[in-house]
């Protein structure tokens, strides 16, 4: 996998669990223009952390601001799946 398609993957997971964030915690929303540009940022890890700020600036137009989301902690990715069923699957 490229590192661009790297960075535009793991973007994409953070601003999706930045939406469910935002849903539990309508307060953090309220604090965000509507017309904002969101650059996704993580506690330590400054190569992503400067391509996302890289791809916020030049997305954003003249006076349009920019929000930075610094996520400080990730918790471990599960499924909300409670039940499932295989079919037709080879013993």
């Amino acid at each position: 996998m490229s590192e661009s398609k790297e960075m535009v993957d793991r973007n994409l997971d953070l601003t999706f669990e930045f939406e469910k964030y935002i849903l539990e915690h309508p307060e953090y929303a309220e604090r965000i223009p509507k017309e904002a540009t969101i650059s996704m940022q993580i506690e330590g890890d400054e190569e992503f952390n400067r391509w996302s700020r890289e791809l916020a600036q030049s997305q954003a137009e003249a006076g349009q601001p920019i929000v930075y989301v610094r996520v400080k902690r990730l918790g471990a990715i599960r499924s909300r799946i409670e039940e499932l069923e295989l079919e037709g699957v080879a013993p």
